[in-house]
């Protein structure tokens, strides 16, 4: 039976920040996942996360100046060191808050940095950051997001995920998939999973087009989550959406998928 984190970054938004862990609780969930945690002490959250009886499935770490559109620095030469300077600090938030994977964001390669230069970076990088969160016994995720959404995010696609993998030499970094992303970029969404099933650590969802919630777009998401689950993933969903209305208005999917 699957199992579902709400992706609080996205879900019940509606309430300020700390609100959002009892309100998800309150809707059924039983894990949680932020894309930036820091804008409040892990001290503070980790209280939330035991009232409410909540596991944190993942956080990402630091992705520079997000309302400035940074989407992530870790393939940008001139930031390595903000880089690098991030990963400690999401890892003392992921040891404070129980969180056994952390996910890095490659973003957009600096103005005029070529393709080699960029992938030498994020290379370097993952392997870096992959050596500190084993220290720490934690795994590293890396996402692809797609070129529609986010023009320019230099890694938009799997293929390219895997082949990092295995140049970065890391038997802890991982892939985060998104069926999202992937649907919009690549599609193939059951046989990608199935075939690269061991080296993806987390799988995060939502419908097409639109990002919304599923039975919203063309997702057929009866068999996805069925066929996750015949595949043999055990970790969470991470349900990562923009509601179409409320979060509570939209969670039919929860109690269906649930049951």
């Amino acid at each position: 039976m699957p199992r579902f984190a709400a992706n609080l970054s996205m879900l019940f938004t509606e309430a300020p920040f700390l609100e959002r862990f009892d309100r998800a609780a309150a809707a059924g969930f039983k894990a949680v996942e932020v894309q930036f945690p820091y804008e409040a002490p892990a001290a503070t959250i980790r209280e939330r996360l035991v009232a409410n009886g909540l596991t944190m499935a993942l956080h990402n770490l630091p992705a520079g100046d997000w309302a400035a559109g940074d989407r992530g620095t870790a393939c940008n030469p001139a930031r390595q060191a903000e880089f690098r300077a991030g990963v400690g600090k999401a890892i003392e938030y992921a040891t404070t808050l129980g969180v056994p994977q952390l996910n890095c964001l490659a973003g957009k390669p600096g103005q005029g940095v070529d393709e080699a230069s960029t992938r030498r970076t994020f290379v370097d990088n993952v392997r870096f950051a992959a050596a500190e969160c084993r220290k720490a016994g934690l795994r590293l995720l890396m996402e692809p997001i797609n070129n529609y959404d986010v023009p320019g995010f230099w890694l938009n696609n799997t293929g390219k995920a895997l082949s990092i993998i295995d140049e970065a030499g890391a038997d802890n970094l991982l892939v985060q998939y998104d069926i999202y992303h992937a649907q919009r970029y690549e599609g193939e969404i059951a046989a990608t999973m199935k075939q690269h099933l061991a080296k993806i650590g987390h799988i995060q969802f939502a419908d097409n087009p639109g990002r919304n919630e599923p039975g919203t777009g063309e997702l057929n998401f009866e068999f996805l989550f069925a066929h996750i689950d015949r595949i043999g993933y055990t970790g969470w969903l991470g349900a990562e959406y923009k509601p179409a209305s409320t979060t509570e208005a939209g969670l039919g999917w929860l109690k269906r998928f649930s049951a």
